[in-house]
């Protein structure tokens, strides 16, 4: 495809307002997520990795807990409105964060505190975020959107990290988590300059049983629940870099808050790849999902072995480029397959499989690096993203009734057949 068809839904001006808007507080939030675990492993406490994965399960935990209510509000209401409120909100307690640590006055509790709240208020974020950009767009732009708002996620993962590092060194913790409250304010200009009438809102849940009708839907549908296991081991064992990453750049490696920074700048070039060759594709395949999953284990563990710095960066280009190709695939393959109205409340319990089991894998994996190290809060994600390929291998075998047969005589012969049974909407 040509470069013009990679950016095809920036032509819309609503979506390249949500776009700009979108990626300015991107690099806001990856330099506050820098300075936030910064605070709590170097100023809180002595490299605690259980402190860490407290703070990181705390901010997905309400992802969990009020996942079906956010996808019921995100279908009944208007998506640019809950998205205004929602940004107001992560910057008030982004602020509050802020003059606490400038101030002198943080402690780790408070830290918790407000980790919680943003979580909550992320766990309305998120669905009508992922569901509204189908307003934005037409039907045959929607995984060309899909694959650009990971462009400007991991275009921000690559510079809000280095930034941070030079910021948290020049300036100190606190001024830089001023900057991320300052980059909310990027979106909600975006959202209150669109053009209202250029919008094409979904059709709105009416009356009662939102909430059971969603649970429903995704119960008839064996291929959104197959894509749903997959996201959720890959999320709570293999995406928990916000506390591996930290952990082997400062008590296996010793290295300071720019080389920290680094990492996350470095891991962005591979994210940033996929994302690209994700907005390329016409439609997300099955096969490219499973094929990433496959690549990813491989590079994770490649990281969690890496015997320098160097090293370890140079192993996690591919695991950003595998993870962001395997989590863009599921995305836009969710979004496509489902009906329009159930859309808020699909996508809601999608990013509850997805960022909810931070709660019970970021503990878990900071637990493995106070006890048996560092490499293995990598090493372990990357058993548990192998296993989920592997099982979804077999699933998808016994579901096409594939038979493999090997005669030993007169000569060794493999021989494959196939019955196929197709999931119900799943892509090939």
């Amino acid at each position: 495809m040509s470069g013009g068809k990679t950016f095809a839904s920036l032509q819309h001006y609503n979506y390249r307002l949500f776009f700009l808007g979108g990626l300015a507080s991107n690099v806001g939030t990856w330099m506050g997520r820098v300075a936030q675990d910064w605070l709590v492993l170097t100023q809180l406490t002595n490299h605690d990795a259980t402190a860490l994965g407290i703070v990181t399960a705390l901010q997905f935990a309400p992802v969990v807990l009020l996942a079906p209510l956010a996808g019921a509000v995100a279908d009944r209401f208007a998506k640019r409105r809950i998205l205004i409120g929602t940004q107001v909100g992560l910057a008030v307690t982004s602020l509050l964060l802020a003059v606490l640590v400038i101030g002198g006055w943080a402690v780790l509790w408070q830290v918790y505190v407000i980790a919680l709240l943003q979580g909550a208020v992320t766990a309305l974020d998120n669905p009508a975020r992922q569901a509204f950009v189908s307003e934005m767009v037409p039907p045959e732009r929607l995984s060309n959107a899909v694959g650009l708002n990971a462009t400007s996620f991991n275009s921000a993962r690559l510079i809000g990290p280095g930034i941070a590092g030079l910021l948290i060194a020049a300036i100190g913790t606190g001024w830089t988590l001023v900057f991320n409250t300052v980059s909310f304010a990027a979106v909600v200009l975006a959202l209150t300059a669109m053009r209202v009438h250029e919008l094409t809102p979904a059709p709105r849940a009416k009356g009662r049983g939102g909430v059971r009708e969603g649970l429903a839907y995704v119960r008839r549908r064996p291929d959104i629940q197959l894509i749903m296991v997959i996201v959720f081991m890959l999320g709570t064992f293999g995406m928990n870099f916000q506390i591996t990453i930290a952990l082997m750049a400062t008590t296996v490696y010793g290295k300071g808050a720019e080389q920290y920074g680094a990492l996350g700048s470095v891991m962005a070039v591979g994210s940033l790849a996929a994302a690209l060759m994700a907005a390329r594709r016409a439609r997300p395949r099955l096969r490219v999902l499973l094929a990433a999953l496959a690549g990813f284990t491989i590079s994770a563990l490649a990281a969690a072995i890496a015997p320098s710095y160097l090293t370890f960066a140079i192993a996690l280009v591919p695991c950003g480029l595998f993870a962001i190709t395997a989590l863009n695939t599921a995305n836009a393959t969710v979004q496509l397959s489902v009906s329009p109205e159930m859309r808020g409340r699909v996508m809601a319990l999608y990013m509850a499989i997805f960022m909810g089991g931070t709660p019970i894998g970021a503990p878990v994996v900071g637990w493995i690096g106070g006890t048996f190290g560092a490499r293995w809060t990598i090493g372990i994600g990357a058993i548990a993203v192998g296993i989920a390929v592997v099982g979804a291998m077999v699933y998808l075998m016994r579901i096409n009734e594939v038979e493999v047969h090997i005669e030993r005589s007169p000569r060794p012969h493999l021989e494959v057949s196939a019955h196929t049974r197709e999931l119900v909407g799943a892509p090939q």
